[in-house]
């Protein structure tokens, strides 16, 4: 810096030199204003750098940031050391041990402090007694699998991971920019509900508790949301699993809408938390869990997987992967597929040979069996399967079933992921029972379903289609994009055994003979078997294409291919009222 002043004496030139050096952390030279080309002072710059200050080459934390840097490690540890013990001792990972595992560190953290002076000791207004670091709950966002995700955590060593007004104000936060950014919401759940002694200001209010659920409901279809149980969830923190689009349950965690104390108190019942809402509850009895996990590494696999088949958004396209052949060769699904249409098989034994090896991810395989839903892909392109599953109950769709159906076509519509349907089933089940479970009511859900979706659909009639079974499972009327049938197929209200009981009981009846009545009755029963063959149904133009069984991969990764820009639009009106 060169800098010049009017008639100073020396003394006066070298002081202004090395003020303004020191003040301006660069040298100076000093001229007379009057001209001349020669300085009359120079100054270096302090070594203790401006001011007085480091130089940049020493600079380095100071106190009040190092003191910082305590604070939030003392938050990292969580709550009192016993409960992290606990935690091991359980066979749980701790929170922040947990989002290592996830995500080798959150890419950042909303909330570090949230409720900060109500418990640390550098807080002015500090109760020391209770640590309460984060609240008790983690909120962020991280790189998972290659995919932005929004985090959200339980701490379960902070007051069995309860919930209160910071942790849901942080929690609403991020429901709030996971609607605003469309990336999916990871919520990582070990909660026993809300935290009861401390309840006003979160309940009730406008943005208190309630609110995540009305946000978990605005979120539903808008962005992915993924639940994973790693203890118990109790109360309200039970439905986050519950609104979450996919639930995975750890060996070992539990969802129940009242503890077994409470359940005790009110009814009587005595029983344990496994019984009241454990893994096996809920995978297999109630529906509510997707998939069940042997341990934390397996709930992050299963997660990863299931991420894979889903848009970051309902705007966004399903992720493509480059596609594989099938784990076993299409040639053999003739053989697969029984010809008598009673004769019970697997129908994952057919799947296994139609879409690419290793990519079939099954959902709630124990609820409702004799219907098989699935994500796989085909040729790399992610597709939903909807299959009856003839080695249960013979495939007919019970109330269960049907639900689970229903469920899964209704989300993977949501995010734009096509539907195959397989169909050999006799229809839906019949009997009291089957009443008292709201068969018709929850098989309207199914066929609403099939409706409803606007995705690219196919149907392919594998083997028996009856009664209002080829409705529910995309037939012809619901506006598939094909429908196709393998060469053993049927269409019919019903098959041929009930259908001559029902119409020519009385004249079968009426044939004293045995032999003859036997000899009548098959042959009214081959008559009616011509008449619904897929030959007649393809040679009315109902069915769209009968395949050879070994070229069918290949005829639905065409179809869905040639399909995949289709545009289908339902009425405009508000929205149904089936779902």
């Amino acid at each position: 810096m060169d800098v010049r002043v009017a008639d100073p004496t020396a003394e006066e030139a070298e002081a202004i030199a090395r003020a303004l050096a020191a003040r301006f952390g660069e040298r100076v030279r000093v001229f007379d204003a009057d001209g001349g080309d020669d300085p009359l002072a120079e100054g270096d710059p302090p070594e203790g750098g401006v001011s007085g200050r480091p130089s940049d080459d020493d600079a380095g934390p100071t106190d009040r940031e190092a003191a910082l840097w305590d604070e939030i490690e003392d938050i990292l540890q969580g709550g009192p050391e016993k409960y992290r013990e606990r935690q091991a001792e359980a066979g749980k990972l701790f929170v922040r041990d947990r989002l290592d595992l996830w995500f080798e560190g959150l890419t950042f953290e909303d909330g570090t402090f949230a409720n900060f002076d109500a418990w640390h000791p550098n807080a002015p207004d500090a109760d020391t007694d209770d640590r309460l670091p984060a609240d008790g709950l983690i909120t962020g966002a991280a790189t998972f699998e290659g995919r932005a995700v929004h985090v959200m955590a339980n701490d379960y060593t902070v007051k069995a991971g309860s919930m209160a007004r910071r942790g849901v104000e942080k929690l609403l936060r991020m429901q709030n920019r996971a609607l605003q950014n469309g990336k999916p919401a990871l919520y990582l759940m070990d909660s026993s509900g809300g935290r009861i002694d401390q309840q006003t200001g979160f309940f009730a209010n406008r943005e208190g508790i309630g609110r995540v659920y009305y946000n978990h409901s605005m979120l539903s279809g808008r962005v992915p949301q993924i639940c994973v149980l790693y203890g118990p969830c109790i109360a309200g923190a039970a439905y986050t699993p519950i609104f979450a689009d996919f639930t995975i349950m750890v060996e070992g965690s539990a969802m129940a809408i009242a503890s077994p104390r409470m359940v005790e108190m009110v009814t009587g019942e005595e029983i344990s938390l496994d019984d009241l809402g454990g893994p096996a509850v809920h995978a297999a009895e109630s529906g509510s869990a997707d998939l069940v996990a042997r341990d934390e590494e397996h709930a992050r696999e299963l997660t990863a997987r299931l991420l894979s088949y889903l848009p970051d958004n309902a705007d966004a396209d399903p992720p493509r992967t480059e596609g594989v052949t099938p784990a076993k060769s299409p040639d053999g699904i003739d053989s697969v597929v029984p010809e008598a249409p009673r004769k019970g098989y697997d129908v994952r034994d057919l799947i296994e040979r139609v879409v690419d090896a290793d990519s079939v991810l099954e959902l709630k395989s124990e609820y409702g069996a004799e219907i098989v839903t699935a994500f796989a892909r085909l040729d790399g392109r992610p597709v939903g399967i909807v299959a009856n599953q003839p080695a249960t109950r013979a495939g007919a769709i019970f109330p269960d079933s049907a639900e689970k159906a229903a469920e899964f076509v209704w989300t993977c519509d949501a995010y734009g992921i096509p539907l195959l349907y397989l169909c050999d089933t006799p229809g839906f089940m019949a009997g009291s029972g089957v009443e008292k479970e709201g068969i018709l009511e929850k098989g309207k859900k199914m066929i609403y379903a099939a409706a409803s979706a606007t995705v690219p659909k196919q149907c392919v009639v594998v083997r028996k289609a009856y009664g209002a079974g080829i409705y529910a499972m995309s037939g012809p009327a619901y506006d598939p994009d094909s429908t196709l049938a393998l060469p053993g197929g049927e269409v019919a209200i019903m098959g041929p055994e009930a259908a001559i009981n029902a119409v020519y009981a009385r004249k079968l009846a009426a044939i004293d003979d045995p032999e003859e009545r036997a000899r009548e009755e098959e042959r009214l029963r081959e008559e009616y078997r011509r008449d619904i063959d897929v030959h007649r149904m393809a040679s009315e133009v109902v069915i769209d294409e009968i395949v050879p069984p070994s070229t069918l991969r290949d005829e639905l990764v065409s179809r869905f291919e040639f399909y995949e820009s289709m545009e289908k639009e339902l009425p405009e009106k508000k929205h149904g009222t089936i779902l």
